[in-house]
């Protein structure tokens, strides 16, 4: 049986946009914290990893969303590791909103065990994961999905250009993993806005945009100074909703930095309710999509629990 800890979270005022709901990146600062707690717990905090010159970084993260998070809710953030493998540990979250328990996310992050001065991956020892696992040693290590190979952008595709903005550097130097969730989610309502669907039309309309699955994989580390590529393209658009593919590359040179998928698709206002896209809406979004339009909308790994 694995170390199982829990973190409670208010949802403050910051981490909300214009509806009062909370961005899909405050999800993985949320679950990055209840880890460090959940390290810190097993015995392994911060002091003890700089001692060992060790570090552990995100590979991959998978967030499914149930309901939303609004301002003001407290929000219990349940964590264990799943498995270990030789320089690598999966981590999975359990999100519930405290005092009715309704589930609000399930999710998972996949860490690789790094040398701190070299950067390399390094073994991973007994002794932590007997930390990790106090009354026995954990079991097979769970299968891993390859990342889904995107399908080629179309004409219209979206692509901002931003610079590494100092607040989102963390400790180790690069651009932190939540940070790339706000670029994700910008870079697609940026897209959106480009077809004629500012978030005031939407309103207006009564609907706007949830997540309900997402996917980023990080291959290579964003460093100060470096100017981003983030483009943006929709594939199987369908009433239901769509899948946006997301790329985010050094401008000097194209180097591919993290690349994510994410399920979507349209809410009604304020209940944020599921609702079918209008047809006016997806018409707009054509320019967009880079597949036939009845192609399936809701590709994703299962969450593991």
């Amino acid at each position: 049986m694995p170390l199982i800890t829990e973190l409670l979270h208010r949802v403050a005022y910051h981490e909300c946009d214009l509806h009062q709901i909370v961005r899909d990146a405050c999800y993985l600062r949320y679950m990055q914290e209840a880890a460090f707690n959940a390290s810190a717990v097993a015995g392994y905090g911060d002091d003890r990893y700089q001692a060992m010159r060790r570090v552990w970084l995100i590979r991959e993260s998978v967030v499914d969303f149930m309901a939303p998070l609004r301002y003001g809710d407290q929000v219990i953030v349940r964590t264990w590791v799943a498995d270990f493998r030789r320089v690598r540990s999966r981590r999975a979250y359990e999100l519930r909103r405290a005092g009715d328990q309704q589930l609000i996310a399930r999710a998972y992050t996949d860490w690789a065990f790094l040398d701190r001065d070299t950067g390399r991956p390094a073994l991973i020892p007994a002794e932590l994961i007997a930390g990790f696992f106090p009354d026995d040693q954990p079991g097979e290590a769970q299968e891993r999905a390859r990342f889904p190979v995107a399908p080629p952008p179309p004409p219209g595709l979206c692509t901002l250009r931003q610079p590494v903005q100092w607040r989102d550097l963390d400790s180790v130097g690069h651009v932190n993993n939540a940070a790339y969730g706000d670029a994700i989610e910008n870079a697609g309502r940026a897209a959106v806005r480009a077809s004629g669907w500012p978030a005031s039309r939407m309103a207006e309309a009564g609907f706007d945009l949830a997540t309900r699955h997402l996917r980023i994989e990080y291959r290579q580390p964003a460093l100060p100074d470096d100017d981003l590529l983030i483009s943006t393209w929709l594939s199987a658009l369908t009433e239901q909703g769509a899948l946006r593919h997301t790329t985010v590359a050094r401008a000097a040179d194209g180097e591919l930095l993290a690349q994510a998928e994410t399920a979507w698709g349209c809410v009604d206002l304020p209940a944020r309710a599921a609702i079918a896209a209008s047809p006016a809406f997806l018409a707009d979004l054509r320019g967009q999509t880079a597949l036939p339009l009845d192609q399936g909308a809701h590709r994703g790994a299962p969450i593991s629990s």
